[in-house]
């Protein structure tokens, strides 16, 4: 197979994007069919997911469509008329979904910084990247809401695969948002717009650790819903978790960081009550440390289980939220802390003719 190292030709093109994970889903799980309805707040950051895709004449490459999944190590042909996944299935997945033309080949680079299997988002982000970067291939323009769905569609439609709503909109459209969504999928997106001040705020004073060890959302959800079969999308546990976005929103509105922290204490109690494995034992070692530092709340990220990471909101001094990190870091070698920005913006795609 053709490297990507070795095509001598000049591209025709560069297409770059990126696009921000997510941290602090207040109301996640209430984004998902079994939900049928549900509100969700949540946290666009940096790192992003990166994708770069490389533009040349078709006769240039062995393989028409070169993949260089920069994370693992992996450089593979990507064969749209062939049935079947074999080797990064989100990936291959997307490129079939978009319908490359051609006419053209392309080598597509795929790097995200934030641990996979980190409970943040990141496979959506990686998918929101793919898809926005691709969609600049042909004529249109793709809005926000059309990446998202596109992106949570190549997961359930052709993975099949438990995916909620909340993860692919908060990568496509980025900031603080609530998220409502009146009836699985269709969902409407607010962001919550807040003074600088509160913005630098709350990025000074929140802390993502990731446990080190990865999880398949996918594979959590369905022990949930095993769990809830016979619940209903209004039993109480579902319920618990749509009012706690409601009281994210009004909080973070306020600026108000003991509330917010409250919230995602009572989000993370909600997801216990899911599952008692949702939130595994070194996820509360973590929140015990946290405790101890004055943290004003912490939330299991994403769909929570046996690793992923978790999300603190720390109080006013930064010297405390410092030693935290320390203590949490020499607590368990594999306890990373994972440095975070908030993310103005979601998916951003831009090129350059490169001829």
């Amino acid at each position: 197979m053709t490297s990507l190292t070795n095509n001598k030709q000049r591209p025709l093109r560069i297409i770059n994007s990126v696009a921000p994970i997510r941290i602090c889903d207040n109301g996640g799980w209430t984004d998902t069919w079994f939900a049928e309805h549900g509100k969700i707040f949540n946290i666009g950051v940096y790192p992003y997911a990166e994708v770069q895709i490389e533009v040349y004449p078709l006769d240039t490459q062995e393989e028409r469509i070169l993949v260089y999944a920069e994370n693992y190590g992996e450089q593979f042909a990507v064969r749209p008329e062939k049935a079947g996944y074999d080797r990064h299935p989100l990936l291959e997945a997307a490129i079939e979904r978009m319908k490359v033309p051609s006419d053209i080949a392309l080598q597509v680079t795929i790097y995200s910084e934030a641990p996979a299997g980190a409970s943040t988002g990141t496979s959506a982000a990686v998918a929101v990247a793919l898809v926005g970067a691709l969609d600049h291939l042909t004529p249109g323009r793709m809005t926000p809401h059309e990446v998202a769905y596109t992106a949570q569609s190549i997961e359930t439609d052709m993975l099949h695969l438990q995916c909620g709503i909340q993860d692919q909109l908060c990568s496509a459209y980025g900031g603080i948002n609530f998220i409502e969504m009146f009836k699985y999928p269709h969902a409407s997106v607010s962001q919550i717009q807040v003074p600088n001040s509160i913005w630098w705020e709350l990025e000074r004073r929140m802390v993502l650790v990731f446990l080190g060890k990865s999880h398949s959302s996918s594979k959590v959800h369905e022990k949930v819903i095993k769990q809830l079969e016979n619940a209903g999308p209004n039993c109480q546990q579902i319920e618990d978790l749509r009012i706690v976005a409601d009281h994210s929103r009004d909080a973070m509105y306020a600026g108000d960081f003991e509330a917010l922290g409250q919230a995602m204490i009572e989000n993370t109690s909600a997801q216990e009550r899911l599952h008692p494995d949702l939130v595994c034992p070194d996820a509360h070692r973590i929140i015990e440390i946290a405790q101890a530092h004055g943290a004003f709340g912490w939330k299991i990220n994403g769909a929570g289980g046996d690793g992923g990471s978790i999300a603190i909101l720390c109080g006013s001094h930064s010297h405390v939220k410092r030693a935290m990190i320390r203590e949490i870091e020499q607590e368990n070698p594999l306890f990373q802390n994972i440095p975070i920005y908030l993310s103005r913006t979601g998916l951003r795609v831009w090129d350059r003719e490169c001829c």
